[in-house]
């Protein structure tokens, strides 16, 4: 299938190619402020404040919802296992990734000082994400360049046993999707066949319609992505060389999205940056814990 797919406006209304893409972004303060501020507050938090607790989950039971923050001035110590692991810098964001995956914290925010903060909880990412949405694709370059160094530091082959992906697109949005981009947009593999390799330029991300494919590290499969899931969005976004091998495991449709669609979906669908994001906080998150 050739790249030249194209997206703009809505899911329903392609239209003629524009200029290639620059790569994502590195993190820029100015960005995240103007995030932040488009649908946060601002906080004012007393020195020895825990933000938030090691271990800790949002409960919509109990009315309490992860934050994310941007520190505006003081200092914040991150905490993990009794130890200090990071100090947010002033223009630095923090506690992004259990808010955005929904996972619980994996350390302990502390105020070394006299704090300002602007915050979001999960409701007001969404909105900020529809009024600012070059923040995803910022983010989404951080997330990757994270992964990226975790992947060089596995030791040898992955001895992690595989797991199935969790389904990034629902059903909804995965058939709007679909129907938006078009017959032309859907690639077909039979079982066995080889999907990408290691080291390939990355043109393409992919979402999985239907069928089973498998992503292997160094010869040992390390995940499964099924219907919903995703694979391919790390070279695509950061365009630098395929990290893994793909294998369809069963007979597979997939969607087939190149780097000019993938842009106008963060831009005109913000469901679209949320799920992507959701899902790479979890990568790295379990990439984490095979390191440890």
């Amino acid at each position: 299938m050739a790249d030249d797919l194209d997206f703009t406006g809505s899911l329903r209304m392609p239209a003629a190619r524009p200029a290639p893409a620059p790569t994502a972004p590195p993190y820029e303060p100015t960005i995240a402020r103007a995030f932040f501020e488009s649908a946060g507050k601002e906080e004012r938090i007393g020195a020895g404040t825990v933000l938030f607790s090691e271990n800790e989950k949002a409960s919509r039971l109990f009315l309490r919802r992860d934050k994310m923050y941007f520190l505006l001035e003081g200092e914040v110590s991150l905490v993990a296992k009794g130890k200090a692991i990071a100090a947010p810098k002033v223009g630095e964001i923090f506690g992004e990734m259990a808010a955005i995956s929904d996972s619980p914290r994996s350390a302990t925010a502390v105020a070394k000082t006299a704090c300002r903060v602007l915050s979001l909880d999960d409701k007001a990412f969404a909105q900020a994400l529809s009024k600012k949405p070059e923040f995803a694709l910022m983010m989404l370059g951080t997330v990757i360049m994270r992964l990226r160094a975790m992947i060089a530091k596995l030791p040898g082959v992955p001895s992690a046993e595989a797991k199935e992906s969790t389904r990034v697109f629902d059903k909804t949005l995965l058939a709007t999707m679909v129907e938006g981009l078009g017959e032309q947009a859907v690639v077909r593999y039979d079982k066995g066949k080889i999907i990408m390799v290691a080291g390939q330029a990355g043109a393409l991300m992919y979402v999985v319609i239907e069928g089973r494919v498998a992503i292997s590290i160094r010869g040992a499969v390390v995940e499964r992505v099924g219907p919903g899931g995703i694979f391919g969005e790390m070279a695509l976004i950061d365009q630098s060389p395929r990290a893994a091998n793909v294998v369809a495991e069963a007979d597979c449709a997939l969607l087939a999205i190149n780097r000019n669609v993938f842009l106008n979906l963060v831009k005109s669908e913000p469901a679209f940056g949320i799920a992507l994001l959701s899902a790479m906080a979890e990568r790295l998150r379990n990439t984490a814990a095979a390191l440890n």
